[in-house]
């Protein structure tokens, strides 16, 4: 007889820290670090705010570019998560873009703390070129990501294999193997544990 032991995750504390338009300005690389990012209005606010239990911890809006600074939040005084501008279709000017733009780069690239980028996808579209380049930029600079899709409780789970499978094949005209992902619902929280011990089981190894 086998059995399977499931490992509850839950995040007990979490605070905002600080929004920093710079990396210069960042708090203290001294803890893990995990950022969260994609096209804007894919429910990464929502989804940040379903993993901390928290209904406003991160702010959501029907207007994408809402996220316009490094957001840090503390997470059971054990590691920080990163809450980055989004990418994408956002209302805001060119000179802005531009400015986001150098500003996340510098970030991703250099900041030394940081263990992993989730990548967030709207799992009812097909696979973006603006999403695809993005992951490959993180490839070439050997940044760890980790995709997570989200809003799939607006599809069947017949529908929800299908968009991953079609993904995956996209993917693989430029990876080996598709990265490791998650299938999330800020409405439904499900994915949540899987997130959470994902990180957990990053976070032991960098102690």
């Amino acid at each position: 007889m086998s059995f399977i032991f499931f490992i509850l995750v839950e995040i007990k504390k979490a605070s905002f820290i600080t929004s920093s338009p710079t990396i210069d300005l960042c708090p203290p690389p001294k803890k893990p670090e995990y950022a969260f990012i994609g096209r804007s209005n894919v429910g990464k606010s929502s989804l940040i705010n379903m993993l901390c239990n928290k209904k406003s911890l991160a702010k959501t809006s029907a207007t994408p570019g809402k996220t316009q600074l490094i957001n840090h939040f503390m997470i059971d005084d054990t590691w920080f998560l990163v809450d980055l501008p989004g990418y994408g279709w956002a209302r805001v000017s060119k000179t802005t873009k531009e400015e986001w733009n150098v500003s996340l780069r510098n970030y991703l690239a250099k900041r030394e703390n940081l263990v992993n980028v989730f990548v967030l996808i709207d799992i009812r579209h097909d696979a973006q070129q603006n999403d695809i380049e993005f992951m490959n930029w993180l490839g070439a600079k050997s940044i760890p990501f980790s995709i997570i899709f989200t809003k799939s409780d607006k599809l069947k789970p017949t529908q929800i294999e299908t968009k991953v499978q079609s993904y995956e094949q996209r993917m693989l005209e430029y990876w080996e193997e598709m990265p490791i992902h998650f299938v999330t619902s800020s409405l439904k929280k499900s994915g949540k544990e899987e997130v959470l011990l994902y990180i957990e089981q990053l976070n032991q190894s960098c102690f």
